[in-house]
């Protein structure tokens, strides 16, 4: 069965973690005490769901939970500090604390550990999300319990929609450039200094020039993307946001 903790405290848990290489230890009172703490946890790390939408969209809207009062986001999941090092790595997910509950001892804690055997993955977290004050859970969203992993309410737009439901989200932004391009070092800027966070998509690294010509019908960078819209080079750019 699983459990609502709604107005209790946080399980007590020592984390065993590599940073730096090294051995480090986290405790519960380190990451909740005297602090407003969004977690989500998943099933895996590396799992689609996980790594497409439930990650990815946490670390992209976490400025604008800061905004809203929230100190730290916390992704958990029942996978040891190698795999969650491995998988934040990957993810680039720079905004979000990725946390191994290695024995599921946290997990276990909020009633949300479960059985699954069946997909070779022994002991694994439920789906879930919660908003903790100063160690005690003030909201949580639970997957209803029904066969596979089901992922309808505890993505990060619900929860930002419960912290403050006039919340303004931030535009996805992203930039195709190429190293040591002086109009896309113009463009970057100017993207800051109108406060838009982006992704930047380097050619070579992260796309060809096949990519561009594929993405937006030209072979010059940089190109710039707004909410789904085709802005242009820096010129473009700079036309658009007079």
């Amino acid at each position: 069965m699983l459990e609502n903790r709604e107005g209790q405290k946080v399980p007590q848990v020592t984390f065993k973690m590599r940073q730096n290489d090294e051995w480090v230890e986290r405790n519960s009172d380190d990451i909740f005490s005297g602090k407003t703490v969004v977690v989500f946890s998943l099933p895996g790390a590396f799992t689609p769901t996980c790594s497409s939408t439930h990650l990815p969209r946490y670390n992209e809207l976490a400025e604008t939970f800061k905004a809203n009062g929230v100190d730290e986001i916390v992704c958990l999941s029942v996978n040891d500090t190698f795999v969650m090092n491995a998988w934040a790595k990957d993810q680039e997910s720079d905004n979000v604390t990725l946390i191994p509950d290695g024995n599921g001892e946290f997990t276990d804690g909020m009633g949300m550990l479960v059985d699954k055997a069946d997909l070779g993955f022994g002991k694994r977290s439920w789906r879930y999300s919660m908003l903790v004050k100063d160690g005690v859970v003030e909201k949580m969203f639970i997957e209803p319990n029904v066969p596979g992993d089901p992922f309808e309410v505890s993505d990060a737009d619900t929860m930002l929609n419960h912290i403050n439901p006039e919340a303004a989200v931030s535009q996805p932004v992203s930039i195709i450039t190429k190293p040591g391009c002086p109009y896309c070092a113009k463009a970057k800027a100017l993207l800051t200094e109108k406060g838009f966070s982006y992704e930047e998509i380097v050619l070579g690294q992260n796309a060809s020039l096949t990519s561009l010509k594929a993405i937006s019908g030209r072979e010059t960078v940089p190109q710039v993307f707004i909410d789904g819209k085709h802005i242009g080079g820096s010129d473009d750019l700079a036309t658009y946001f007079s």
